[in-house]
């Protein structure tokens, strides 16, 4: 069989780099509100944003262009690749990677970074600027990268105003957290008031788009004793398993019942733990739900018709969530510049990945 040697990337990363914020909200109203990178007493650096610290080091990945996949403390550190567009296009080339969607880093992987903040107006300015860069900087740059944008979360119609605001200007998915009530006061994503939400992603036809990793605190702690290399390397592991909870209850909630032309990605969660939520969903709903619930459409089919999921190093899952769901429902990620990423190595890699699927679903 030819081997596939030009990819689309569904999950990739940018590095927000120290300006993105200061050139574009107002000093004179925020001062150092402002995120922005301080260094620490240890010689590292920080971001700060509305008080709150957040190392480099968990501000966001470029390990697979770092000596021994080991994370940058300070931001000269950063490869160019990392946050230059021009300088990722490059590897693109060598990769064979054609298109490039992209997921923040320092705003969230999930966008979820600005959410504490309890000002609307810093949170919804902090939003814009994020998704105003990524217009300004890398989709300027070539259309070979897809942009996504983060919404303000102080209410639904706040979040509506700004995906149409972004969608306008050129995005093409929405970055959510899943758990938003776990991150401020706003109500449970299964609420009525969100349907707005649902609807404008409906209406401007953008899938919405859940990222693994969002909510450190649905994962099992690591121990404290652990080198820093196996305590990256247990929440690389676990943080995939907590979409499980998510899609259990996204198939439960009738959301997607509500919303047939909904499209849901669920970013960086591997594959193996898609047909165990499937076969539980099920087994659930007929030993405690028989006779009481009902739905106009199985969640097995909702899962088939609206829901995505983005693999990268899978082998036998991969080929077992297309045989039950077909090819339709896998996405392919270079998963660029994470320390998990198969960089450079991804082309050779992915024939190992794909050599069990039939032309067909290799060529999806």
């Amino acid at each position: 069989m030819e081997p596939l040697t030009r990819f689309i990337s569904a999950d990739d990363h940018v590095i927000e780099h120290p300006r993105v914020w200061t050139d574009r909200l107002s000093r004179r109203r925020w001062g150092d509100r402002i995120p922005h990178i301080e260094r620490d007493g240890d010689g590292s650096d920080y971001w700060l944003i509305d008080g709150r610290k957040m190392p480099l080091l968990g501000s966001g990945s470029a390990a697979a262009l770092m000596p021994d996949r080991a994370e940058p403390r300070k931001w000269e550190e950063m490869p160019p690749a990392a946050y230059q567009p021009p300088e990722r296009l490059k590897l693109m080339d060598t990769s064979g990677v054609e298109r490039s969607v992209l997921y923040p880093s320092v705003a969230g992987v999930g966008g979820e970074t600005f959410a504490p903040i309890e000002d609307p107006e810093l949170e919804r300015d902090c939003v814009r600027a994020y998704n105003d860069w990524l217009i300004e900087e890398w989709a300027a740059a070539a259309p070979r990268f897809v942009p996504q944008c983060i919404v303000p979360t102080s209410s639904v119609a706040v979040a509506a105003d700004e995906i149409r605001r972004a969608v306008a200007a050129g995005h093409r998915g929405v970055v959510f957290p899943p758990a938003i009530d776990q991150l401020r006061n706003a109500p449970h994503i299964n609420e009525p008031s969100w349907d707005l939400l649902w609807s404008v992603c409906e209406e401007l036809q953008v899938p919405i788009c859940f990222h693994a990793g969002s909510l450190s605190m649905l994962e099992l702690a690591p121990y404290e004793q652990y080198s820093s290399e196996i305590k990256a390397a247990l929440h690389d592991i676990a943080r995939p398993a907590c979409s499980i909870g998510f899609l259990s209850n996204l198939l439960m909630s009738r959301i997607l019942e509500r919303h047939p032309r909904l499209t849901v990605i669920f970013g960086e969660i591997s594959l193996g733990w898609v047909n165990f939520v499937i076969e539980t969903v099920e087994h659930n709903v007929r030993q405690f739900g028989a006779g009481k619930v009902k739905f106009e459409v199985e969640p097995r089919e909702l899962l088939k018709a609206q829901c995505r999921f983005i693999s990268w190093y899978d082998d036998t899952s991969l080929q077992a969530v297309c045989n039950q769901f077909g090819a339709d429902c896998v996405l392919w990620a270079w998963n660029f510049p994470n320390a998990m990423s198969e960089y450079p190595e991804a082309p050779k890699l992915n024939e190992a990945h794909f050599r069990n699927l039939g032309l067909e679903a290799r060529s999806k």
